[in-house]
């Protein structure tokens, strides 16, 4: 039999002069006898992380029905588009922060991925536990088989995490991150999108802010540099790789120009502040931006692990889009003032809203035989429940994503009371294929997430 299918590399790059612009997966990717087999390549296993700060009043959370039948909450009715992915988890627990009232928001953030509780310093003797993210990007077949291990983003800054700052409770505000690298080091995040634009997709070999200068004012665009190398391509490609390519470039152009343009007005509408160019004056668009980033990440297999934090613990972030003018944290310790409660359940389903239109931006963007979202597992929520009391008892927590068929969703899974959220966090490692024995001293899997009981 002779075979005539076209096969291009998976790793496929296009090459100019400071970019280098990984291709998402076309069907000339897939070796010609296992296309003509029907038969499609493996797809990657990817994770995701996003995180919210501040805890979710569980009366605008969770749903009251347990199983397929449960009612959409005004927290998680954002998410109806993809109901079919969703699984709301109750009854999980966090073990590293302290139960009850007394957890500080440091112990309650850097607890939730770790499982661990941190060494109260205020200096840089750092005691904690790696992340459930960093197992994964340390493991062959997920963090280890791709350009970059993990990606780290936030939406806020780091001048203060990352510093000898004292946070609550004489806690070093490095335990606001939740992603630890090992006990000692906690994995610094990016906040600026033309940086993270610019690592997945920019080959300056040099990092520096004269650098990245000068590659912008001698070429104005990434793309310019490599559509000579896209047009040479596409002579070999078939017409439906033909389309998915030139999809995929005018998200690249679309995503640039809004970093340009979200580069403008922060020059022009606050010269006196010494925010990195690139971050967008809107909190919406900043939020926008770093999910249509971890979109391309994922669909170039830049990445397969990618981490979130649409904001930080103890943020005080204003959310006047939406009415509520009151910084978040001194809003959350609300005294049980139901207009209060009600506010924070407005900034909850207002992340939730903007985290949906991600997942839906997944479910739409084709990956082998399925989509993004069907081939990745997101665990979305937060380390507190009752912000007024601090408790980290039955945490809002999501899982999203068909997790390459391990996970059925449609469902609310109530667990058994005070089942730890590091059972939780093995599952999910385990079904990337992590050889892990445990996570934080969990050997415990929640079997419900495959549907089985």
């Amino acid at each position: 039999m002779i075979v005539t299918k076209t096969v291009i590399p998976r790793r496929t790059v296009l090459r100019g002069v400071g970019a280098a612009l990984a291709l998402p997966l076309l069907d000339g990717m897939v070796p010609a006898l296992t296309a003509l087999s029907k038969t499609a390549a493996a797809p990657a296993r990817r994770l995701g992380v996003v995180t919210i700060p501040n805890g979710a009043p569980v009366e605008f959370w969770q749903p009251l029905k347990a199983g397929a039948e449960f009612e959409w909450t005004p927290t998680l009715k954002p998410l109806a588009p993809v109901r079919e992915h969703l699984l709301v988890m109750t009854n999980l627990d966090s073990v590293g922060a302290e139960r009850g009232r007394g957890t500080t928001h440091s112990q309650a953030a850097s607890a939730l991925l770790t499982g661990a509780r941190p060494r109260r310093t205020t200096g840089a003797q750092l005691e904690l536990g790696i992340s459930m993210d960093q197992v994964a990007a340390n493991a062959v077949g997920v963090g280890r088989e791709t350009q970059l291990p993990s990606l780290e983003l936030s939406i806020e800054g780091g001048d203060t995490v990352y510093g000898v700052a004292t946070c609550d409770g004489g806690f070093s505000c490095a335990y606001l991150n939740n992603s630890w690298a090992n006990r000692t080091t906690p994995m610094p995040r990016e906040t600026n999108p033309r940086l993270v634009f610019e690592r997945l997709f920019g080959d300056v070999g040099n990092t520096s802010a004269e650098a990245r200068r000068a590659t912008v004012k001698r070429q104005q665009s990434i793309l310019d540099r490599v559509l000579d190398k896209a047009a040479d391509l596409k002579v070999g490609l078939a017409p439906y790789d033909v389309q998915k390519l030139d999809e995929y470039l005018e998200a690249v152009r679309s995503i640039e120009r809004r970093i340009q343009l979200a580069e403008q007005q922060a020059d022009r509408q606050l010269p006196e502040v010494s925010s990195p160019a690139g971050i967008p004056v809107s909190y919406e668009e900043h939020v926008r931006l770093m999910f249509d980033l971890m979109v391309l990440a994922y669909q170039t297999d830049m990445t397969r692990v990618i981490s979130m934090m649409m904001a930080r613990e103890e943020s005080g972030a204003t959310y006047p889009q939406i009415g509520v003018t009151e910084p978040h944290h001194p809003l959350s310790h609300h005294r049980d003032i139901p207009e209060k409660i009600e506010k924070l359940g407005k900034i909850n389903a207002y992340h939730m809203k903007l985290f949906s239109e991600f997942l839906v931006k997944m479910q739409a963007t084709p990956d082998g035989d399925g989509s993004l979202l069907d081939h990745i597992m997101v665990m979305y929520g937060g380390a507190l429940r009752n912000s007024n009391a601090h408790t980290t008892e039955n945490l809002p927590i999501l899982v999203v994503g068909g997790g390459c068929g391990e996970i059925k969703g449609g469902r609310h899974v109530v667990c058994p009371e005070h089942t730890p959220l590091t059972d939780l966090q093995y599952t999910m490692l385990r079904k990337l294929g992590v050889p892990a024995e445990s996570f934080s001293g969990s050997t415990d899997q929640i079997h419900e997430l495959s549907g089985l009981t």
